[in-house]
């Protein structure tokens, strides 16, 4: 009984976060380069717009790990998937280099790999409230560097042209 009660808590769960896996690959792969394997989704198509798109990616990458962080994700785990965020965000806001990081890192999907491990090694933890403030308050800090290291480069930018 214990272990259909098990299967049923997973059925469950995977049901609850098939639209982090829907919008983990619309960010991440949803489309394919012609001709090859490559693929590649909304996340580095918005990182071409200069800090609306890295905001935006961003806010849906911190989405998708409350959410996740709700279903029953580890503390251990959601700072795993806040440092890979945190990395697509920061490498990403830079310009030319951070377009061509965006494509091939996809932070997004691995953090729902990480989850489904997670769940797999039966680590789940329940609803998770216990971690959704530290998530909250790392993402309020992990924007506000982003916002910070962004108005550098823009100093940095408009000093190298006005000069």
């Amino acid at each position: 009984m214990a272990n259909s009660n098990m299967h049923y808590t997973r059925t469950a769960q995977s049901e609850k976060l098939k639209w982090v896996d829907h919008i983990s690959h619309l960010m991440d792969s949803q489309f394919r380069l012609p001709g090859t394997n490559f693929r590649f989704g909304l996340d580095p198509i918005l990182g071409l717009l200069p800090f609306a798109g890295d905001l935006a990616s961003f806010g849906v990458s911190a989405m998708l790990i409350v959410t996740m962080a709700r279903h029953g994700a580890s503390g251990k785990l959601v700072a795993l998937m806040l440092v890979n965020v945190a990395l697509d965000t920061l490498i990403g806001s830079i310009p030319i280099l951070g377009n061509i990081f965006d494509f091939a890192y996809k932070a997004n999907d691995r953090n729902v790999r990480l989850l489904r491990r997670h769940y797999e090694e039966g680590k789940y933890q329940g609803s998770g409230k216990g971690v959704i403030a530290g998530v909250l308050i790392g993402l309020v800090v992990l924007l506000v560097f982003l916002a910070w290291s962004l108005w550098q480069m823009a100093e940095w930018a408009y000093h190298l042209l006005t000069s």
